[in-house]
């Protein structure tokens, strides 16, 4: 099991940018798969840094988001689309093209979720996934109970996160809200993936994720049945594992 503890949040916001550019250098045109939060908004801001500073080729890049939340406009603060084009997409000078979401809005929403993942297989698959992990162990919108076998599909919100974004759009309550996501099939097809947790609030969540049976009860322990999966810690999420005993496994 490959396990990263970075010492500091730098190092772990400089560790997770790398993972991002080192692709990008190996596989000018590679689609890369990002994931909003408060864990990774500094990471993507450092991908930018790190472009200003030594101007990476990025004319053939395609750069994804792993979900987005529905009911809402995609000028949203909140909304994944606004929130990578504000952190990285805009920052870096990525062509319209070059980025592509699932939608806010859908009069078909499953429609929508084939032509989303037939688009990424026409682009060449996912090169690398760059996922957060929720603090019950949720992959993008892929709450605990999602089948392994679900692909892209439109979710319910948990209800603290959509009670959260209905005061925030004064959505009223007979509108609804709710997420769009890859399911866990398409994520197990990136050829890589980087999982990123920091914080002490992780900490119960990363031990069950890399020491809990795999079961769908915890979407993320599916993750180590990946062939090449690197779990990004910091050294708080990382306090309750045994780093040594589980790189052996």
């Amino acid at each position: 099991m490959k396990i990263t503890v970075a010492a500091t949040e730098a190092d772990f916001d400089h560790a997770a940018a790398s993972r991002i550019v080192d692709r990008i250098c190996a596989n000018p045109r590679a689609v890369i798969g990002l994931s909003t939060g408060r864990t990774t908004g500094n990471i993507h801001r450092e991908v930018a840094a790190m472009h200003a500073r030594t101007d990476f080729d990025i004319s053939a890049l395609t750069l994804f988001g792993l979900d987005e939340v529905t009911g809402v406009d995609r000028e949203y603060a909140g909304a994944c689309y606004k929130m990578l084009l504000t952190e990285i997409v805009a920052p870096l000078g990525i062509k319209e093209n070059q980025f592509i979401m699932l939608p806010t809005r859908s009069a078909d929403f499953e429609a929508a979720c084939t032509t989303f993942t037939d688009e990424l297989d026409r682009r060449g698959g996912i090169d690398l996934l760059m996922l957060g992990l929720g603090e019950n162990g949720h992959l993008g919108f892929n709450q605990p109970g999602t089948p392994f076998g679900t692909g892209a599909w439109k979710t319910v919100m948990d209800p603290v996160l959509e009670a959260r974004i209905r005061r925030e759009t004064n959505t009223p309550e007979g509108e609804e809200l709710g997420g769009v996501t890859l399911g866990i099939r398409d994520i197990m097809r990136a050829r890589r993936i980087v999982l990123v947790a920091k914080g002490a609030n992780k900490r119960d969540i990363v031990k069950q994720m890399l020491e809990a049976p795999v079961s769908e009860d915890i979407p993320a322990t599916i993750l180590r049945l990946h062939p090449d999966c690197e779990f990004l810690l910091d050294s708080e999420s990382a306090a309750a594992i045994d780093i040594e005993k589980l790189r052996a496994l």
